[in-house]
């Protein structure tokens, strides 16, 4: 099977070039209202929601097109609705606390079905985004988070966890945007 990349900071994502429907995942972390929406959390907490509402269109487009092509796709949800409705088949992980992994079967769910690559999106990338990048590739996952498809309370704390990522060489991953994996999958 030919290799296939998708253009990344600091390497090509996945490092071996194998990615395929069967084998990466694409992750959507905690779309709610309690954290995008008017009246929800981070509303009341006094944060910009534009920040933490950007990714919605990029995710909307990614979604499709991953979708569209038979990729594994998996919902996370900290105790509320999700925005993004899965379809019928896709798992939704209800989650305890900030990272995917802790407490949630998502682990199990993800070797059943031979999943190797992780794509990374959802809010917000300084928390539940990161911590859930840190602990699937302390379980061996290759992981790529979409800059596009992520947000924070604060703009900076986004860039920082950004640049956490791809420090040391690609410490925790590789770091991309929806458009070249859309491209990368075409």
């Amino acid at each position: 099977m030919p290799e296939r990349y998708v253009q990344s900071d600091p390497y090509p994502w996945p490092f071996n070039g194998d990615l395929r429907p069967n084998n990466t995942a694409l992750i959507i972390i905690d779309m709610q209202t309690d954290f995008c929406g008017i009246g929800g959390y981070v509303d009341k907490m006094g944060y910009d929601l534009s920040l933490t509402r950007a990714p919605i269109e990029p995710i909307k487009r990614l979604l499709a097109a991953m979708r569209a092509r038979g990729f594994h796709v998996f919902h996370t949800r900290e105790g509320h609705r999700p925005d993004l409705a899965p379809a019928a088949g896709e798992p939704i992980i209800d989650k305890p606390g900030k990272g995917s992994f802790c407490a949630t079967d998502l682990e199990l769910m993800l070797r059943v079905r031979g999943v190797e690559n992780l794509v990374l999106t959802g809010i917000t990338t300084d928390v539940c985004v990161h911590t859930t990048m840190r602990e699937a590739n302390d379980r061996g996952f290759e992981c790529l988070l979409l800059e596009d498809c992520c947000g924070a309370t604060d703009k900076s704390n986004h860039d920082h966890a950004v640049k956490m990522i791809k420090m040391q060489g690609g410490v925790f991953g590789a770091v991309s945007n929806s458009s070249a994996l859309i491209e990368a999958l075409a």
